[in-house]
């Protein structure tokens, strides 16, 4: 088939679409499938609008055309005329042609009149995808187009595959998918004559297109022929419902907007052919609730889907408004939204979006409150009317004190779940200072207002605070008190004289003072004159003093009814006194008996009095008793001293008596006996039992026993 055939195939509706340079036997069905009109500004009823050709080769007994667009029909001759004035008909057109012997479908595409100009260049340059062949071929195989959905009784023929040198001696053989390939068995061909059959209903959702091969083998399945591509469509019908898919579907607008204010926008799917009415859609609103203050609120594109609103701004306000939510039930339906097109339904929620176009208010412009002296927390409650959103800024308060407050006594704070305004005393308050207060509280959103909207006069109130007098306890002066004594001050001794007025001065009452804390039992006060000396010692290093500082503590009483106490706390700084004498440590020390180094011990001294009263020590040791000194001592620095050995001693038991002696003044000496134990140390063994006893101490004893007798005769 030459360019020259195909330019009669697709624009001569006299020449069938298989015509060829041969002559061929009779192809049942349309004698051309494919046609291509400009489309017009309109349609006009009864118009022709082109014939078409159907022969089932056998008389054409019972025939009956069926169009894809209830708009037009064709008649028994063929002609497709128009039954109404149609501005809008789709893309395409689609004939369904039915006998009783045969059945064939036609395509109408409808063209811009730019499109008509450049259809030819496409379809010449596009023709091998209708199946026909570009050189001279013995099989000619024919684009089929079948209707989905088609119902029985089943095997129906769809087409025939031609050969233009005779069917005898050789048989037709189908491949590809739907015949010997999932999905097998769709389709099959009578292998004698090319008859090509459908065996059950095809779903174009499912599968639109095949594409086939057929071939010509002889009689032992040798090919002759081919193989040669057959194509089948699969022509939609509108069995398919639109469908909202993307739910559930919430749109938002602002109170206030403007008519034409687009809210959201609903999106149908609809799974038949995109390029036919059966998939153009068209969206309606069914029902709007609630339907106050206008039954139609909104508005949706047909086309697009678009909701916007329709009233005025006025209208749209949240606050008059019987509910801020409107549910809108839309309709989606295909086929251009005709009567016969197939419908879906979904439910749009549009929620009116709150501003801050309504100021807070009190609910009454003057507050009482009363609070009694000294005591803190919240006193009273402001509450305020908002007709906003309480879930939004545009509803929740802010408080501030803008007049009365110069001391910052007074705080006030949002309640989060009332939106009250909680107004409370931070810093006690005094009555004999002053007994009332008046405090201007102003309101205002957290979010601002809008521009045509301002505070007004009753988004402020004020506050009148009555102060109750209380009985106060007395209080001292100066609180901590602080003095500063020597240790060992004699008992009886004046401390100090504390002193506590009563904050009452309008009552005239009268104070006694007591002891409250005194953890050493030092102290005590005159009841009337407040006068604190001493009951005891006061002692420095006693436990319970902390860095040189005792604390007691003091009550005042007043005479009220019931009586008011207050607390001092009296720091005593306690100086140091040369009453504690040194001691010495440690008191034990080893040495083997035939030692080399007879460096004994490092001895130290500590004080629990302060410097200067401690420190350098002095070391010394007690008269040696015997013929010769066995052992002596060094001061090493201020707080230590050694004691060596002069000699090797026997094994045993020594009582050393050491000296020590601190720098106060007058100095104090203690004392302290050091023991020296002198073992014997073999193979790194140190034995240190007393075998030989005190052998010092026993020589001492019998020399003064000696000394004594001595005397007694004397």
């Amino acid at each position: 088939v030459d360019v020259k055939s195909l330019f009669l195939i697709f624009f001569s509706p006299q020449v069938l679409l298989l015509a060829c340079a041969e002559d061929l036997e009779c192809v049942p069905g349309f004698q051309q499938k494919v046609f291509y009109i400009e489309k017009p500004s309109e349609f006009t009823e009864d118009q022709l609008v082109l014939n078409l050709k159907f022969d089932d080769c056998k008389g054409n007994n019972k025939l009956n055309f069926e169009v894809s667009n209830p708009d037009f029909t064709v008649e028994l001759d063929g002609n497709l005329v128009a039954l109404k004035n149609v501005s809008e008909v789709g893309r395409a057109l689609f004939v369904h042609a039915r006998s009783e012997h045969a059945e064939d479908m036609a395509e109408i595409f409808i063209l811009e009149a730019n499109e008509k100009r450049g259809a030819l260049k496409e379809i010449l340059k596009l023709e091998g995808n209708l199946g026909i062949p570009r050189q001279k071929r013995a099989i000619l195989a024919t684009p089929i187009l079948i209707p989905e959905n088609q119902r029985p009784p089943f095997p129906r023929s769809v087409g025939k595959v031609i050969r233009s040198e005779g069917t005898d001696g050789v048989k037709f053989r189908l491949s590809g998918k739907g015949v010997d390939q999932d999905p097998k068995g769709i389709f099959r061909i009578n292998e004698m004559n090319g008859d090509v059959s459908v065996t059950r209903s095809l779903d174009r959702e499912a599968i639109a297109n095949y594409e086939l091969e057929v071939e010509v083998v002889d009689m032992n399945g040798k090919t002759i022929d081919g193989p040669v591509r057959l194509d089948i469509s699969v022509i939609d019908q509108n069995d398919n419902r639109p469908m909202f898919k993307e739910g559930p579907y919430v749109g938002h607008v602002m109170e206030g907007s403007a008519t034409g204010t687009t809210v959201m926008r609903m999106a149908a799917f609809d799974a038949d052919d995109a390029s036919t009415d059966n998939a153009l859609l068209r969206y309606n609103i069914l029902k709007q609730t609630p339907t106050k203050p206008s039954p139609n609120m909104f508005y949706i594109d047909p086309e697009k889907g678009d909701i916007v609103t329709v009233v005025s701004p006025t209208l749209l306000d949240r606050e008059t408004m019987e509910s801020p939510k409107y549910e809108l039930v839309i309709e989606a339906k295909d086929m251009g939204g005709m009567d016969v097109g197939l419908t879906g339904t979904a439910t749009a929620t549009i929620l009116i979006d709150d501003k801050n176009d309504h100021a807070p208010e009190f609910t009454k412009k003057e507050f009482q409150a009363t609070v009694k002296e000294g005591v803190t927390g919240v006193i009273v409650n402001l509450t305020v009317g908002d007709r906003d959103d309480p879930a939004t800024g545009a509803w929740r308060a802010v408080y501030s004190i803008i007049n009365g407050n110069p001391g910052q006594s007074f705080e006030i704070h949002t309640n989060p779940q009332t939106n009250e305004g909680m107004l409370s005393v931070v810093k006690p308050l005094d009555y004999e200072i002053s007994a009332f207060h008046t405090l201007l509280i102003k309101v205002e959103n957290e979010d601002p207002l809008i521009p045509d909207i301002a505070y007004g006069p009753s988004s402020t109130a004020t506050v009148q605070i009555t102060v109750e007098d209380v009985n106060e306890g007395p209080v001292f002066h100066p609180n901590p008190m602080a003095v500063t004594k020597q240790e060992n001050i004699p008992i009886g001794s004046v401390v100090l004289t504390v002193n506590a007025t009563d904050p009452d001065t309008l009552q005239h009452q009268t104070i006694r003072y007591s002891v409250y804390k005194d953890p050493a039992g030092w102290l005590e006060i005159n009841p009337t004159n407040g006068t604190v000396g001493t009951t005891a010692v006061l002692d420095r290093e006693s436990p319970f003093v902390q860095n040189n500082v005792y604390t007691a503590l003091f009550l005042a009483i007043d005479s009220g009814n019931p009586p008011a106490t207050g607390t001092g706390t009296l720091h005593i700084t306690l100086e140091d006194v040369n009453d504690n004498v040194p001691s010495l440590y440690p008191t034990l020390a080893k040495v083997c008996d035939d030692a080399k180094d007879l460096r004994v011990v490092v001895l130290g001294a500590s004080d629990k009095d302060l410097h200067p009263n401690t420190d350098p020590f002095k070391f010394e040791l007690s008269k040696q008793s015997g013929p010769e000194k066995l052992w002596r001592i060094n001061r090493l620095n201020n707080t230590h001293a050694q004691v060596i050995l002069l000699q090797n001693l026997k094994k045993a038991n020594y009582n050393i008596p050491i000296s020590v002696t601190d720098s106060g003044k007058p100095p104090l000496t203690n004392t302290t006996e050091l023991r020296l134990q002198v073992c014997t140390c073999k193979k790194s063994k140190m034995d240190c039992s007393a075998s030989d006893a005190l052998h010092i101490s026993l020589t001492l004893i019998l020399l003064s026993l000696l000394s004594l007798f001595c005397k007694s005769f004397a």
